[in-house]
């Protein structure tokens, strides 16, 4: 491989193993929640109407 693609390569790495922290550190900090996921209220249940 030439100095050229090796550069490339060690770049690309980084990017992409840097993301990979960057994200794993980001989540760490601020976990999801699950306040998003839709809720079974309860109450009558609707028949279809023929």
């Amino acid at each position: 491989m030439t100095p050229l693609a090796i550069l490339f390569m060690i770049i690309a790495m980084l990017v992409i193993w840097g993301g990979l922290v960057v994200a794993i550190t980001f989540l760490a900090k601020h976990p999801l929640e699950d306040d998003d996921a839709p809720t079974a209220r309860p109450g009558p249940s609707r028949t279809p109407q023929h």
